[in-house]
Formats: C-alpha cells, sequence, structure tokens
C-alpha cells in the first residue's frame, strides 16, 4: 500500500514537471542549473536538502550585512535611529542624565543610579599624547617620590585646608574645614564628581586635602629635612610644594554668570571669529579688578591721559553694577575686539588667564609670579609677549608698537596663544589632567584610605538637585551624562634634568628668534635685556 501511495506521489510529480517543462518561464532557463533543481522536487529528501540550502544560503546573506556594514558617523546614527523603528545596528553610549525625582535626595546619594565601574565594549584606546604641560605632574608630585605619602603626612596639612576628599570604590566622601569664598568649593567638589562619572572604576581611592584659598602654603624653606605635607591648590609658584588642580571656574563662576568653560569656549571661539585680527581697535586692552592687588592698581597708570598714551586701553569692571545689570556689559565672548589683551595676576594667579590667551588676541604677559596647571607649558614669544612688572607702560608701548610694524608676526603670537587653549586647554584635556594627577598621588599613598569620622557622602544628584539659580544651572550644563567611549590620553614621560633645563633656557632665549635675522633696535637691545631679567 505504501508503495502504491509512493508511486501515485512520484507519477503525479512527473506529470506537473513535464507539464513545467513544456512551457511557461522554463524554456528560457534549459541550459542553466534550473533543471536539476528543479528534477530534485521529484524526491522528498532532496526537498528538505534544497530547502535547507536555501535557508543557508539567506542565513548568509544576512550575515554578511550585518557585520560588514560600513562604519555610520553619530550624526547619521541619530537620522537613522529617527526613521527605523525596527533593530538597529550601531552601538548605543549609555547615558545617565542627573535625575532629581530620586527619592531622600537631600540626606543620602542614589545606590544603583549611576555605575561605579563600567566597561564599555570596544571602548576605543586613546593612543594621543597628552599635551606636554602633563609632564609638570611628575614635578609636582617629585617630592614624595622617595618617602610616598603617609596618613601622617596628611594629617598634617588639615590646619590649612578646605576640605578633605576620600574615595573609596568609586564613591565620594567630604569633610568640611574652612568655608573658601563664593562658591569655589561647591564647583570643585562638583568637579571631582564629574570625573568620576566620566572615568566610573578608574579613579582609585584616595584621601587628600584642598584648600580653597589663593596662596600656596606649604613652603620649600619648612620642609628642607622633612617630607612636606601634600596640600591640592589652584596655584603654586616656585617657592612652595603646593599640588596645582584645575580651579572651579571650569565649571562655571555663579557669582559672575562665567559660564562652564566647555561652553564658554565654544562662545569664544565664535567671538574670534566676529572682527579679524587686522581689523581689531591696534591697543592693548584690560578690564578687571584693581582694587585687591597693588600691581592692578599700578597698572591703571598705563591709561590713556591728555599727556600720554601708552597704547593701553583700561577698564574697571565693577561686579556689583554688573550683577545689576544682569551682566550685559561682561560677556567674554564680546571682548575679542583689540589686537592685544593685557594679563596681571590678581592677588594670586587669575581665572582670566585662559579667557585672555582664548581670543586670539597678543596676550602681554605682566610677569607673573604663579603658575597654575596649564600655564607652564606656555612660550613667551611664541604664545604671549612678556611684560615687565616694575615698569608696565613703556613695556606696554613697545609691545604694541612692534606688534602693529609687524602685523603677522603679532598675528601668529596671538594665534598660537589661542590654540594651545582651544585645543590643549578643551575640557577633555582638562578631566585627563586631573585623572592623572590623582592617579599618580595615589600610586605614593602609604596607606588604605578610610571614611573620616565627619564626613558627608556626595553625589551629582545631592549638589546639583539642591542648589538654585545659576549654580543649579551650571552644574545641569556642565554634568558628565555618560562615560567616556575612549581612555584617556596617554601621560608623557617625566622631564629629565637636561631636558628641563633646556626648556628654562628657551624661555629665556627665545626673543632671539625674532631677532637673529636683524639688527637690533636700541629699543630693541632694552627690551631682550627686559626680558631676560623677567625670566632669570
Amino acid at each position: 500500500m505504501q508503495q502504491v501511495i509512493m508511486n501515485d506521489r512520484s507519477s503525479s510529480s512527473s506529470s506537473s514537471f513535464s507539464r513545467f517543462r513544456s512551457g511557461g518561464i522554463y524554456r528560457h532557463f534549459a541550459h542553466t542549473i534550473w533543471p536539476p533543481l528543479l528534477r530534485a522536487y521529484k524526491h522528498p529528501v532532496s526537498v528538505r536538502l534544497l530547502f535547507f540550502a536555501v535557508c543557508f544560503f539567506v542565513f548568509i546573506l544576512v550575515s554578511t550585512r550585518f557585520f560588514f556594514r560600513p562604519t555610520i558617523s553619530p550624526v547619521t546614527q541619530i537620522s537613522v535611529t529617527s526613521m527605523v523603528t525596527t533593530t538597529t545596528f550601531h552601538r548605543h553610549k549609555p547615558e545617565f542624565p542627573l535625575n532629581c525625582s530620586l527619592p531622600n535626595l537631600t540626606q543620602t546619594c542614589p545606590h544603583d543610579y549611576y555605575p561605579k565601574t563600567f566597561q564599555i565594549h570596544h571602548q576605543k584606546h586613546n593612543s594621543v599624547t597628552c599635551p606636554e604641560f602633563f609632564r609638570w605632574i611628575h614635578e609636582d608630585l617629585r617630592p614624595w617620590a622617595e618617602t610616598g605619602i603617609t596618613k601622617e603626612m596628611v594629617e598634617r596639612a588639615k590646619s590649612k585646608a578646605s576640605f578633605r576628599l576620600v574615595i573609596l570604590k568609586g564613591r565620594v566622601y567630604i569633610e568640611r574645614y574652612r568655608k573658601p569664598p563664593q562658591t569655589r568649593d561647591l564647583f570643585t567638589l562638583w568637579g571631582f564628581l564629574q570625573l568620576l562619572r566620566r572615568y566610573p572604576g578608574k579613579v582609585p581611592d584616595l584621601d587628600l586635602m584642598f584648600d580653597c584659598f589663593d596662596y600656596p602654603l606649604v613652603e620649600k624653606k619648612d620642609h628642607l629635612s622633612v617630607a612636606p605635607r601634600p596640600l591640592f591648590r589652584y596655584c603654586g609658584d616656585d617657592y612652595t610644594f603646593d599640588i596645582v588642580f584645575p580651579d572651579w571656574s571650569f565649571w562655571g563662576w555663579a557669582e559672575i554668570n562665567i559660564k562652564p568653560w566647555e561652553s564658554l569656549l565654544k562662545d569664544l571661539d565664535q567671538g574670534n571669529k566676529r572682527t579679524k585680527w587686522i581689523d581689531r581697535d591696534p591697543y592693548a586692552y584690560w578690564k578687571g579688578n584693581p582694587f585687591f592687588a597693588k600691581h592692578r592698581k599700578d597698572l591703571l597708570k598705563c591709561n590713556v591721559s591728555d599727556t600720554h598714551d601708552w597704547n593701553a586701553r583700561l577698564y574697571v569692571q565693577d561686579w556689583i553694577r554688573e550683577s545689576q545689570q544682569v551682566f550685559k556689559e561682561s560677556h567674554l565672548a564680546n571682548q575679542c575686539t583689540h589686537r592685544y589683551k593685557i594679563y596681571i595676576e590678581g592677588s594670586a594667579w587669575s581665572v582670566s588667564e585662559k579667557y585672555i590667551l582664548a581670543c586670539d588676541s597678543v596676550t602681554l604677559m605682566v610677569k607673573p609670579y604663579y603658575y597654575d596647571f596649564f600655564t607652564r607649558g606656555l612660550m613667551p614669544v611664541h604664545h604671549y609677549w612678556p611684560v615687565r612688572m616694575d615698569d608696565k607702560c613703556r613695556s606696554i608701548k613697545f609691545a604694541v608698537d612692534w606688534g602693529n610694524n609687524h602685523k603677522q608676526k603679532a598675528k601668529r603670537i596671538g594665534k598660537a596663544g589661542s590654540r594651545f587653549i582651544q585645543e590643549d586647554l578643551k575640557m577633555d584635556h582638562v578631566y585627563d589632567y586631573m585623572f592623572h594627577l590623582l592617579n599618580g598621588y595615589s600610586k605614593l599613598l602609604k596607606y588604605m584610605p578610610v571614611v573620616p569620622r565627619n564626613a558627608i557622602e556626595l553625589c551629582s544628584e545631592i549638589m546639583a538637585c539642591n542648589s538654585q539659580g545659576l549654580a543649579k544651572k551650571f552644574m545641569e550644563e556642565s554634568i558628565v551624562k555618560g562615560p567616556a567611549d575612549v581612555s584617556p590620553c596617554t601621560m608623557p614621560p617625566p622631564y629629565d634634568p637636561q631636558t628641563l633645563n633646556s626648556i628654562l633656557e628657551r624661555k629665556v632665549n627665545s626673543i632671539l628668534n625674532k631677532l637673529k635675522n636683524g639688527k637690533k633696535t636700541s629699543l630693541e637691545n632694552i627690551h631682550f635685556k627686559i626680558f631676560v631679567q623677567i625670566h632669570k
């Protein structure tokens, strides 16, 4: 019976195949692969094999399309995602935006909202070497290279610190001591928290003291026979061991409406493009608060008067009046209107330095006494023009006269300073500097950090969700929304003594590059002597 059924099926299949061969589209494929495939239709096993072969072919086709699809730029990815509601193939970068709807944010940090460790699949390795000024991290930590840092050393810095910061397993704990001016400590702590959001699980456990006031305090003369106490702050000088760290204004200065650095840097770039350098006022511009520094008051004597024109246009910044007028006359991006801009320190270093250098104008830098974390990477007559502290007016006039007579050379100096700020001091590098400095510091610790007895835990939600006004606005604007998809830049090696000495000599002798092909005038001889005295 089974044999009869099989014969009937074979007969029926053969009859169907014969009808198909005699007409239709088959007659066009008499010499192709179709006849053997269609003949296989007569055998059930062959049918199953044919079905399997077709499915396998489709699978290979789809797999090939998936694994060898072209690279899609981030902009294209957004458009593809918005148009296609089915499966997408690009990698998604996770984001964890500020969430103020979480419960009990006035007292405790959410434990599971933001990851304390994170690994992005196919994370890009950053083969780019960090900017040259990162090498000063090695020099700043060198005082503890042989002894390491003990808990007793850290405790000795407590009397000078504004707060103590401990990082344990990706969580931040803070113990406060002295209240600094304005919101310096608030935005400095905010910066630490954003670093942990950018590189979760990569910032090691550590314990440090931080002072938010102006002047460096760990004097070298007091530590000739004992290791210095490690104390972080915003600036240093040649006579102290303080460890320099990015200042609070990179995340915003709420009291005077200065935006976070990442967005302000874009504004400054746009401000540069409004007026070409050659079309700007051919004078040296300065606007600031002269009331807390004698040398700033002295600078005002260089302003234009009925009897003298030192090529300077100087203005007093009245912050009280500005705050009453909603800071409409103090937008930094609107101040790129002169060919030259003057930088002069305040009571210590001034955060205005990066804003002045970013303007494409030639920065006339009155001899600084202090340095911050990036300024040691600047070279005179390449990034800026040096001005003598005790002869400001004549030095400014000479610089402006020289620049107006050598416009292309002056323009190049201004552009080099601006490029340094736009490229080497972008926010990615600020975070990477913090990362490498804290990693180097952590490796020196000789003990396991613990949470201080009076410390409280801090997180982005507790800080931002409980803030108000510009402080909250700037925190929302500067928050790191998710882990970086690229590792930190590669840390350059430390200077050897010979290289370091050659850099310092270059700073003294660099003005010779401008004069080597021409005969020095008496004014140029005078200015060169001034320059050497500045950098002795």
